[in-house]
């Protein structure tokens, strides 16, 4: 079954340019677009959307009003911000607005389409990049501050070293892949640290492990 993709850009030609990108992947079909996000919640239920390709800087409705707007309906369909802009404020609001990945536009096809699965299949994805502007942001602003407690439940160190990589925007099968474990070891073990942070998915994870110093190593 194809995975059902909706792509929200105010710029036509950049719009159009992703959905016939698309089109050359298999198993996607782009059901819905559109130039900004005041209508995603009726565009993403009216066209049973499996996951939203949003750019982050659009007129009316941008990209973080709009998953506060799938925030507010209760609606859990993952989103892709894309953007041209490499701002990690931005890339920090998205995230604590919901979006479940982040990558620039000028990403190849190939990686495009890998994030649409992974968030398609309840993974998260980041541009290591952009994570280590995150981190280094927080590092910056906590420098001077007094330091936050750490979970009651504290990672094991193999739980860090995991935390790191799904950080830098690993996927479980490349996270066992890099630590010699089956990727079944790896799933269990990523659903511990997401229970210990009392997160529900890896991008909140990634920012409360941001927030609590815990990558500051």
């Amino acid at each position: 079954m194809n995975i059902r993709v909706a792509v929200i850009d105010d710029q036509t030609l950049v719009r159009q340019g992703i959905i016939s990108l698309l089109s050359l992947a298999p198993n996607l079909e782009v059901v819905a677009q559109a130039a900004n996000g005041a209508d995603i919640v009726s565009l993403v239920t009216q066209h049973q959307v499996d996951v939203v390709l949003m750019d982050i800087q659009m007129p009316q409705v941008d990209g973080i009003a709009a998953l506060q707007l799938l925030a507010a309906a209760a609606c859990t369909v993952p989103v892709i911000i894309l953007t041209t802009f490499d701002d990690h404020q931005r890339v920090l609001q998205a995230m604590q607005a919901g979006a479940r990945g982040y990558l620039l536009k000028d990403v190849a096809l190939e990686v495009l389409v890998d994030a649409i699965y992974q968030v398609k299949n309840g993974g998260s994805l980041l541009q290591p990049a952009i994570t280590d502007k995150i981190l280094q942001s927080f590092l910056r602003q906590t420098n001077h501050t007094a330091p936050v407690a750490l979970p009651i439940d504290t990672l094991s160190a193999k739980e860090l070293e995991i935390l790191r990589l799904m950080a830098a925007g690993f996927s479980n099968r490349e996270i066992a892949q890099s630590v010699f474990k089956s990727e079944g070891t790896v799933k269990n073990q990523v659903s511990a640290i997401l229970l210990k942070l009392g997160v529900r998915d890896r991008t909140k994870a990634v920012l409360k492990a941001i927030d609590l110093g815990l990558l500051g190593s």
